[in-house]
């Protein structure tokens, strides 16, 4: 990264449940929609290894827990009121992870290339980041609906790095969930994934090519996995 010959790595990040603590929002929102229909609301310990797995199934499975199932006909519905809900109230409980504001500072003053790429819709990451402080971190900023295909097709991996100015200096995706991983694997780069955040596999399941506890730890992890210098690795 210091040397003016070589471009600089870039580093494509997922956003729930990797950059940002989404799920006591997300949380609310679905409580929001349980109580309107009469249901008691869940605990955050109770779905948030499905909140990565989009509005709809969160849903069906929030009614399986409070009762009869959902009429899969109202499902359109319940899922416009929860993003309705969602959108208003975005930023209330969602905090960055430890160490990810530090982090990132770090890789771009060292010159890093940064970018977002999540399956989260465009127009709520558009909301969440700036919300938070954190959008000008990044040179690029992917969300579903941008484009006309999302993870884990690895279009949309390429699509980003070429946003960022190309794969030269070499790229890795950070994540946490299997998604990534096979947007990484299908794109040909490294990835780290972190085991904290949204996923119903353990996160050392998943076949990252690193993982970690501590966001802190990425911009090294990532440093030996571009050298060549990583196999399966376990901080």
């Amino acid at each position: 990264m210091d040397s003016q010959n070589t471009p600089a790595p870039a580093f494509v990040f997922d956003l729930d449940g990797t950059l940002v603590d989404t799920a006591p929002d997300l949380l609310g929102a679905l409580n929001a929609i349980l109580i309107r229909e009469g249901r008691r609301p869940v605990a955050l310990e109770d779905l948030r290894h499905i909140v990565g797995l989009g509005s709809g199934r969160m849903l069906i499975q929030a009614f399986e827990l409070t009762g009869a199932p959902l009429d899969e006909a109202r499902l359109p519905e319940m899922v416009d009121a929860y993003i309705t809900y969602y959108r208003a109230h975005i930023a209330e409980g969602s905090v960055p992870f430890a160490g990810v504001v530090e982090t990132l500072q770090l890789l771009k003053a060292g010159g890093a290339r940064l970018a977002v790429l999540t399956n989260k819709p465009q127009e709520l990451t558009d909301l969440l980041l700036p919300a938070l402080g954190l959008e000008h971190f990044f040179g690029a900023i992917h969300g579903a609906g941008r484009m006309e295909f999302s993870k884990p097709d690895a279009r949309v991996f390429h699509a980003v790095v070429e946003e960022l100015g190309g794969h030269g200096g070499g790229a890795v995706m950070i994540g946490d969930s299997i998604t990534d991983v096979l947007t990484a694997r299908a794109a040909g780069v490294k990835v780290i994934a972190v085991d904290y955040g949204y996923t119903t596999e353990p996160a050392h399941m998943l076949g990252a090519d690193a993982v970690t506890g501590d966001f802190r730890q990425i911009p090294a992890l990532a440093a030996r996995l571009l050298a060549g210098d990583g196999g399966r690795d376990r901080d």
